[in-house]
């Protein structure tokens, strides 16, 4: 595959957060009164619709094979895996790890990697063949010293527009916007109509909303810049960027509980865009009760986020191997399902995700996926913020505060000077 590797990595011990142990899990015990020992401890966020369905279509493909071991579910609610990440740290620092965890391959593990939480997984990668069948690319971002660390299941798109045709065309709107400055004019026009501009979720869909805003404001090549050594979180670019943002911002819409209810309001006509990563597509297009049974190209349609066609913005989930799992055989089972093309074939379609594997069955990603998979194919590259590929935990964290702040007092330079402070915090 030939791309241009552009997105850099941060790698930094800090990529652990420090935080007390929370309450309850929120774990779903299945087949309840086999022996502890062959409990097989599964760590995620995928609960909401659509990554459920992923995960149950790859956990029958496990049990199937597997008769010997009990598939636990240890889901944690909760978009992007905020919440999850806070709990599975207190586990980790318990030295209570689950079997596996689902992690965002990229600068998000690179601190679980340094703090030596992580078992190398070569061995697995070797008997399955891993290296002759996953983009090289993408191997690099879970590997450290040339030892790797994760399966990645899939490979996920960040910046895509999702609108309501119908919304569209009633505003005078003829296509999706290609620029942020027709991006900006276009939800003007359609608040004149009475509907919501942009439809937003709680406050890490900011975050995603950001990252767009700025790949679609600096052009692919400075915001990949942004998270090098090199890097001028100053510069009047980074200003324009960030008054983009505000001006963006304020067409938004009520703040819903999460990234599914906003991209619902897309759906329903009630809202004109969304900017969310393609897992909305499974959202959207898989019949209920896992999604909503809508038509493509008249009930939701797609494009690049403003600003952004010719650059995918990745992120890939992975799975691990922690150091002290309690059911190593149960947690290597796992993941040979995860790494397998069975498994990832049976997963991607639902979850709305193309398939990190190169000789997966193409024939299977139909529709949107179909365009995602030549897009992935050819584009430029640029990593994610909030999934876990250009910033650790802790630049992360201290991006979705400065957000937050944003959020309330809109003051531009004030928000500027907390994301230079955060790259300067990040040991970059």
């Amino acid at each position: 595959m030939r791309r241009r590797w552009l997105a850099a990595v941060a790698v930094s011990v800090a990529g652990l957060l420090t935080l007390t142990a929370c309450g309850g899990s929120g774990d779903k015990a299945a087949g309840g009164g086999q022996s502890e020992q062959k409990k097989v401890e599964v760590f995620s966020w995928w609960t909401g619709p659509g990554e459920a369905d992923g995960l149950k279509a790859m956990r029958e493909i496990f049990e199937k094979g597997n008769p010997g071991f009990t598939f636990y579910d240890a889901a944690v609610a909760g978009g992007s895996g905020d919440q999850a990440r806070a709990l599975l740290a207190s586990k980790l620092q318990a030295n209570q790890p689950p079997d596996t965890f689902q992690g965002h391959a990229g600068a998000e593990l690179q601190g679980y990697i340094k703090a030596g939480k992580l078992e190398p997984l070569n061995f697995l990668y070797d008997e399955l063949k891993l290296k002759d069948v996953l983009p090289q690319e993408l191997i690099d971002q879970i590997s450290v010293q040339g030892q790797v660390y994760s399966v990645p299941v899939n490979i996920h798109r960040s910046n895509v527009l999702w609108f309501n045709p119908s919304v569209l065309k009633d505003a005078g709107i003829s296509e999706a916007p290609k620029t942020i400055e027709e991006f900006i004019a276009d939800l003007g026009k359609v608040k004149e109509t009475g509907k919501i501009p942009l439809s937003i979720g709680s406050q890490w869909t900011a975050v995603h909303l950001l990252e767009s805003v700025l790949l679609g404001s600096l052009g692919t090549d400075a915001y990949n810049q942004l998270w090098t050594a090199n890097a001028d979180w100053s510069g009047a670019n980074v200003t324009k960027a960030l008054e983009n943002f505000k001006t963006i911002l304020s067409y938004a819409g009520t703040p819903q509980e999460d990234w599914q209810p906003a991209a619902k309001q897309v759906a329903d006509g009630e809202a004109a865009f969304n900017i969310m990563g393609d897992w909305a597509y499974g959202y959207f297009h898989n019949p209920a009760p896992g999604g909503l049974g809508k038509t493509s190209k008249t009930d939701f349609d797609w494009a690049a986020s403003p600003g952004t066609d010719g650059t995918f913005m990745w992120l890939s989930d992975s799975f691990t191997l922690p150091k002290g799992a309690p059911n190593k055989d149960g947690a290597v089972a796992w993941l040979k399902v995860a790494a397998s093309k069975e498994g990832q074939d049976a997963f991607n379609p639902k979850k709305g995700s193309i398939p990190a594997r190169k000789d997966a069955d193409k024939s299977l990603y139909q529709d949107y996926l179909a365009w995602d998979l030549e897009q992935w194919s050819s584009d430029k590259l640029a990593g994610s913020i909030q999934h876990g590929v250009v910033a650790n935990d802790a630049w992360r964290t201290e991006i979705n505060d400065a957000v937050g702040l944003f959020q309330q007092d809109q003051d531009v330079a004030k928000f500027q000077q907390a994301l230079i402070a955060a790259a300067k915090n990040s040991g970059q």
